[in-house]
């Protein structure tokens, strides 16, 4: 082969400026919104006497997590308007909306005045803003996983799709660093009368850097090559009439596999220190130490799919892996008393396994749909799977546990979550190696 030839190749492979600022435009999107989420989450017991009365902390903390689950109730509410939005007037704005809406709230919500300072309105100001968060998440992670995966070059759709998921991980895993870091840099009444604004504070700096990043971002070709034929219906309506299959196999797919998601990333930790096999602190931190090896894992899993296994058949194999060690892994840690190397490496098995899914379903997704709906039937689906199928799992895996009195319920309950996933992929038309609709 010649140099010229060589050189050819190379240039054609290697990312182009415009692709990397695509990319880079969907991965920090991704990076704000699950950063502020994270962040809230585990900063939830701090927060909570700043604005709620402090006559009664349980209340206190019930009312900022129920807050919280309020960011998640409007997750569907989000999918539905960013669907829409984003099948009529394009992806690339619906981006912009949506990264604004969580920074601009998250910059307020680091300056609130607080229950002392503001009375009952600092409450409501609080609910107000997450409302606006849960909004903004409800239309985020899809709408930059369509404009990734419809502007990916030929044969990379799973590998550009995958930096969705990429800066979903970094975002968790960046928030839980910033509580941790001013949690051990404070004491407990510095952090509760200004520490704990400080990571809210650095979030709404990389919101700002997010829209600077995705100010001149463009329509793809096809969005645009197709909106200037399209018919008036709406894809909404299209999403539950003319493709209706479509997204009741999308969400059928969504909702058993982000129950396997909450499982394992959410509900693991919380299950070995309930079963008194490792300490809460030392489950959190290898689950996220999980987290990290996920991130690599991610891409290179997607570059299969692209490349060698369909992508369908890919992800369903991996589920279907994850169905048949589920049971066995839980027995194994319990029966070795949470012996560190038999959790880890059960860890890391299951962690991998998700991994695959989580580097190839957006590009799954987005290839299920036409271009007319394509936005409104992921939204729907996927945040109606995950955000709320998903969202109730470690509840439901806890009651499993005091209904049944078996440990191992919950492994029960992921082996039948990712059969019915790998069922619903089977019936899913698989359209990794055609060009999108």
């Amino acid at each position: 082969m010649s140099d010229s030839t060589e050189s050819t190749r190379n240039a054609a492979t290697a990312p182009s400026p415009e692709l990397r600022h695509r990319i880079m435009a969907g991965f920090i999107g991704n990076v704000v919104e699950w950063y502020d989420f994270a962040v809230y989450g585990y900063l939830a017991g701090v927060i909570a006497p700043v604005f709620f009365t402090s006559a009664n902390p349980t209340a206190a903390l019930i009312g900022t997590y129920g807050i919280f689950a309020a960011g998640f109730i409007m997750r569907p509410l989000g999918a539905v308007f960013f669907g829409w939005f984003g099948d009529r007037y394009g992806r690339a704005r619906t981006m912009q909306i949506s990264v604004m809406l969580m920074a601009l709230p998250t910059l307020l919500l680091g300056m609130l005045p607080s229950f002392e300072q503001a009375g009952l309105l600092a409450p409501v100001l609080l609910v107000l803003i997450r409302l606006l968060q849960g909004l903004s998440v409800g239309g985020e992670f899809s709408s930059s996983a369509t404009y990734l995966v419809e502007t990916a070059p030929e044969g990379r759709r799973g590998l550009t799709g995958s930096w969705a998921n990429i800066g979903s991980m970094t975002g968790s895993l960046l928030g839980v660093a910033a509580a941790a870091l001013v949690t051990n840099l404070f004491d407990q009444q510095a952090l509760g009368e200004w520490g704990w604004r400080l990571p809210f504070l650095g979030g709404a700096i990389l919101g700002i850097a997010a829209i600077a990043i995705r100010r001149n971002l463009h329509n793809s070709e096809r969005f645009t090559q197709h909106h200037e034929n399209r018919d008036q219906t709406s894809p909404l309506l299209q999403a539950f009439t003319t493709n209706r299959r479509e997204t009741m196999l999308a969400l059928a797919f969504a909702s058993s596999y982000g129950t396997c998601y909450y499982i394992v990333f959410v509900y693991l930790p919380e299950w070995l220190s309930a079963q008194e096999l490792l300490s809460r602190g030392t489950a959190l931190l290898i689950n996220t130490g999980m987290m990290v090896l996920v991130i690599p894992a991610m891409p290179l899993f997607a570059v299969i799919g692209d490349r060698w296994l369909r992508r369908r058949s890919w992800i369903a194999l991996s589920l279907l892996l994850l169905a048949i060690v589920a049971w066995p892994l839980h027995a194994w840690m319990l029966s070795s008393g949470g012996a560190l190397t038999v959790v880890i490496a059960a860890h890391t098995l299951v962690f991998l396994l998700l991994a695959v899914p989580l580097g190839s379903a957006p590009a799954l997704f987005v290839e299920l749909f036409p271009e007319s709906d394509r936005l409104s039937g992921y939204s729907i689906a996927f945040n109606l799977g995950l955000g709320v199928f998903g969202g109730l799992t470690p509840v439901v895996a806890a009651s499993l546990i005091a209904t049944t009195g078996e440990a191992t319920a919950p492994a029960i309950y992921l082996a039948v979550t990712a059969f019915i996933a790998v069922l619903a992929l089977m019936v899913m038309p698989d359209r990794s190696r055609e060009p999108l609709r």
